[in-house]
Order: C-alpha cells, then structure tokens, then sequence
C-alpha cells in the first residue's frame, strides 16, 4: 500500500495539467463555440423574467408535481410545449476567477480521490501501464461519465453531452499519465 502523502504531487500536478488542458480546450480550439444557443427575442424573453424576480435555481417548466403529472392540464400544457429546465444566477457579470478557483478545488478532489483508490489498489513500484490503467479508469469515471445524466435526465443536447464525455477522457488520461509518471518506486 502506498501512503497519501506519497501522492501529493500526483495530485497538485495532475490538477494544474487539467486545469490548463480545459482552459486550452474551451478557449482555444474551436469545438465548444456552439454548445449554447441564443434564445429567439431574448430581450423581450428576460423582461419577462426580470418582472418575475427569480430567485437563484433550477426551475423546470411546466412544473408539477408528481401526483400532478397525469393530469390532464398538465399534459396539455407539455403538449403545447415549450418543455424545458431553466437554471438561474445571480445577476451581473459571471465571477469567472470564482468558477475558476471551483473547478481547481473540484480537480483536486478527484485527484485526491483517484490517489485514495489507487493508493489501496496498487503497490510501491507499480508499473507505468498499470498505474495509468487503474488511475484514468477513475479518473475518466469522475471526469467523464457523470456527464450523461445531462442527456438522459435534463434534454442537454447529446452533441454537448458527448463532448463533455470526451473531455472527462482527455482529463482522465492526463490525470493517469501524471499518476503513472510519478508513482513511488
């Protein structure tokens, strides 16, 4: 068994690898550009919901709730559509240094993650092939998959849905190969 503390820089390193690869990933190449639509008469659209006063959250529409859901106003109103989730933030202009220091804590605690499994799975020495294989399966698990139930569950358009996935794998194959270059001997 390899201790925790022996995988500290595994961690740290493999979170500022994926840090640095998603901003490459998001600013630079071009792919994720289309992933968000603009909404048809937007200005017209948020005067409506400014007079709402929403507060911060998810709200789905049209809402009910679940001994509603056979009723027959509600499945008329789904029928006549529009069908939807809409997520709200506070206003103003995004924090983006907040998100950005969530996604490093969030990166981290995978790394953190990852390096507990691995750390019981795997012994002083492990082989570079091994390492990578146990630690970009988790990885790739944290990273990637949890994605999906933005396709099945919240009608993310499956585009978006599988670039996220194929990000999660790129960020899991970054952390494997940070984890499997630096493995204690």
């Amino acid at each position: 068994m390899v201790s925790l503390a022996a995988l500290w820089l595994p961690i740290l390193l493999s979170a500022v690898i994926v840090f640095v690869a998603s901003s490459i990933m998001h600013m630079v190449l071009p792919y994720h550009r289309n992933d968000y639509s603009q909404l048809p008469d937007e200005d017209k659209i948020l005067a409506v919901l400014r007079a709402s006063a929403l507060k911060r959250g998810l709200y789905v529409f049209p809402y009910c709730t679940h001994k509603d859901m056979k009723s027959p106003a509600l499945l008329e109103k789904q029928k006549q559509g529009p069908v939807g989730f809409l997520t709200i933030l506070p206003s103003g202009p995004p924090v983006l240094a907040k998100f950005l220091i969530q996604w490093f804590v969030y990166c981290l605690l995978i790394g953190f993650f990852v390096a507990y499994l691995a750390a019981h799975t795997l012994a002083l020495g492990t082989h570079y092939l091994e390492v990578f294989r146990v630690v970009g399966t988790a990885a790739f698990l944290a990273y990637g998959l949890g994605h999906l139930s933005n396709g099945i569950w919240k009608g993310q358009m499956w585009g978006t849905t599988i670039k996220e996935v194929i990000d999660g794998l790129v960020y899991g194959l970054l952390t494997a190969g940070t984890f499997g270059w630096l493995w204690p001997r």
